[in-house]
């Protein structure tokens, strides 16, 4: 961990947590949650992932029931909307935790938001910790993640066992709600703009006759990389489209960014052209694939051949 973030931390064994989202993401932290030893009651609208991660964790208790028991629940859903669902809505975690429970919530969202959540669950006696993360699925399976957090120290420290078992670095950003979406917010403009040069980046090369290969042998070792280049190019060059994080996310990111930046009368034309792209292949009927996906309005527009499938199914 970073002389920034969250330190001398330790799992505690004993430790008990509700997870709620058992997608890409959410499926490897709760992984990393049951390897640190806490106990994990997992819940997802997918059937077959909550019933195969029941199996690993050896429970298969009800939401009312794990939630009595519950040290906290962990959130990994899509947006805003599916968090304030899952906190306040029919089956809401809000009226079935136990007072001094703690929310990690880990959804990107406004931060105008995350100080809603805090402040409606305070009222009922439970804590929130704003804890968007940071990745990919492959860190997130092992416990490798970067985690903007911010809240009071008493939600911190209800969390601090799931945190050091999902995460490689957790930084504190404030001692309420907010800052840490903000900061997510950041991340997720410089990640869709990267994520779109690096689509960019590969049609023209392509064009020109490039092999994809030696693009991803080449860029890596100059100064024009990026994380997103080397994470995301290698699943352009294997012609590999499945959702790891799709279109459809960084319309909305990119989206929450924007609003934002308008709300403060500040222009991202940058920002704006990235999610522009986005939202064209959303249109496209690209928004459940990956999100390099937005390569293909390039090939469509000129006839750029992408490199074909190459990668086994898992």
């Amino acid at each position: 961990m970073s002389a920034n973030a969250l330190s001398g931390t330790t799992a505690a064994p004993g430790r008990q947590f509700v997870l709620l989202g058992l997608g890409a993401m959410g499926y490897g932290i709760g992984r990393s949650l049951l390897r640190a030893g806490l106990a994990v009651d997992g819940f997802d609208l997918n059937r077959d992932a909550q019933n195969r991660f029941r199996a690993e964790a050896g429970l298969d208790r009800t939401l009312e029931d794990a939630c009595g028991e519950a040290d906290g629940a962990i959130l990994v859903v899509v947006n805003a909307a599916q968090t304030e669902d899952a906190l306040f809505g029919a089956q809401g975690l809000a009226d079935r935790l136990r007072p001094g429970a703690v929310v990690v919530s880990c959804a990107t969202i406004d931060a105008q938001k995350a100080i809603e959540f805090e402040a409606r669950l305070a009222s009922k006696g439970i804590l929130y910790l704003d804890a968007p993360i940071s990745g990919g699925s492959a860190r997130a399976a092992k416990g490798q993640l970067t985690i903007m957090a911010s809240g009071t120290p008493h939600a911190f420290g209800r969390a601090e066992a799931a945190l050091d078992a999902m995460a490689e670095t957790v930084f504190r950003l404030g001692d309420c709600a907010g800052p840490g979406s903000a900061m997510k917010s950041v991340n997720q403009l410089l990640a869709g703009i990267h994520i779109a040069a690096t689509a960019e980046a590969f049609a023209f090369g392509l064009a020109q006759g490039v092999d994809a290969d030696q693009i991803m042998q080449v860029i890596p070792r100059c100064a024009g990389s990026s994380w997103m280049f080397e994470n995301r190019g290698p699943y352009i060059a294997d012609g590999d489209y499945r959702p790891h994080s799709a279109v459809d996310i960084f319309v909305k990111d990119l989206g929450i960014v924007t609003d934002t930046a308008k709300g403060a009368a500040l222009d991202l034309p940058v920002a704006a052209a990235a999610l522009a792209r986005f939202k064209e292949a959303s249109l496209n009927g690209l928004g459940r694939e990956g999100d390099v996906a937005v390569v293909k309005l390039y090939a469509q527009a000129s006839g750029v051949g992408l490199p074909p499938k190459r990668y086994e199914e898992n």
